[in-house]
């Protein structure tokens, strides 16, 4: 199978890049030392090559109710130029895919789904928009994908600062629109799409631009003092920050109730019919079996994804699992049945070893800290 490639695969591969394949992706995995990587995300600001998620704009009469159906948060509660989280389900409540939609005004939204589950995504969006699921009506809303785009996320305490100032040069409308852009907000400066949002716990955001645009972007930050990063300090960040990546600790088994998400379903408008309302609201009359909370190893080893967790309710296993260079410990996400409590301790089995772990709250880290460890 030929790998695809993005607009900066040249350039990581110029900067001694380790590749590696992601989902169908040749991507950089780390350029020298990961945890170094990581560090300079949490300490100053790092950048990650994300070309290859996919961005789908959707225009048409009747865009906002599509999405409305579509996802389990609710985009009426947008405002011009503000972002929302949420996922994507089957109508047993289970989920597609998770995603962020941006509403740029008027009838025009954009929406960012993960590259793994792309081709996935948009064919439930196809069939959702002519009736073949969900509710079984037509909508008027055209639906267009972006691949000639590029993304770049700019992460780090200092990565709106640098970020501005790298944009400015190139723009000069950008110190403007930049300093006014709040959390979970976007902003057009020339061709670049701007969202204050990321995948690290750190402030920062995430640039949509023209393909032919990303190598002078990329130069330019790494010049300003941005560090490149791969993959694998991404995962690390995420991990520490608590955030869920699809195929790991969400999927098409479980869903956000059970996944640590029912804050991203939007109950409120009991006239909204969002595909898998009805499962969700059986699956809380019933009572949600079982729930995602952080560990933390009191043993020495590594907690990894597809672990077996032992607690005193019953079994349950690790979802993702990684040393935290933040924390210098090693943390997990695991799913486990209700009932289990924060400060209770389990056994997670580390090939064949019983090793004695903490129930956390999680996020682990936020902004730079450690937090409930």
């Amino acid at each position: 199978m030929t790998l695809k490639r993005t607009p900066l695969f040249d350039t990581h591969v110029s900067a001694g890049a380790k590749m590696v394949d992601f989902g169908g992706w040749e991507m950089p995995v780390a350029y020298g030392s990961q945890i170094e990587e990581h560090h300079a995300v949490r300490r100053h600001a790092g950048m990650f090559d994300v070309s290859h998620m996919r961005g789908v704009d959707l225009d048409g009469h009747d865009s906002r109710e599509f999405l409305r159906t579509l996802i389990a948060n609710d985009v009426a509660k947008l405002t011009f130029g503000r972002a929302l989280y949420s996922c994507m389900l089957r109508a047993d409540g289970c989920v597609i895919d998770d995603l962020i939609v941006y509403w740029m005004g008027g009838e025009h939204y954009r929406v960012v789904v993960n590259a793994g589950t792309a081709d996935k995504d948009l064919a439930w969006m196809h069939d959702v928009q002519h009736g073949r699921t969900g509710p079984g009506r037509h909508f008027r809303v055209s639906l267009l994908p972006r691949r000639e785009l590029a993304m770049i996320a700019v992460q780090g305490p200092r990565a709106r600062e640098i970020l501005r100032n790298t944009i400015q040069g190139l723009d000069g409308d950008a110190a403007l629109a930049m300093d006014a852009l709040k959390p979970f907000s976007v902003a057009m400066v020339d061709k670049f799409f701007i969202g204050r949002t990321g995948y690290t716990g750190e402030d920062g955001c995430e640039v949509v631009l023209p393909a032919a645009e990303a190598v002078d972007l990329w130069q330019r930050l790494a010049h300003d003092g941005v560090t490149p990063c791969g993959l694998g300090a991404r995962d690390t960040l995420r991990l520490e920050a608590g955030m869920a990546l699809y195929g790991q600790d969400i999927d098409e088994t479980v869903t956000p109730l059970e996944s640590g998400l029912a804050w991203t379903v939007d109950f409120s408008d009991a006239e909204r019919r969002f595909i898998g309302r009805d499962a969700l609201e059986r699956q809380r009359a019933a009572g949600v079996p079982r729930q995602l909370v952080g560990l933390k190893l009191l043993d020495k080893g590594v907690l990894r994804a597809h672990q077996k967790v032992t607690t005193a309710q019953g079994a349950g296993e690790t979802t993702s699992g990684s040393f935290a260079p933040t924390l210098n410990c090693s943390i997990a996400l695991a799913r486990v049945p209700a009932g289990v409590a924060v400060g209770d301790r389990v056994e997670v089995d580390l090939r064949g070893r019983a090793a004695a772990a903490l129930v956390v709250k999680y996020p682990f880290v936020r902004n730079g800290k450690a937090l409930n460890t």
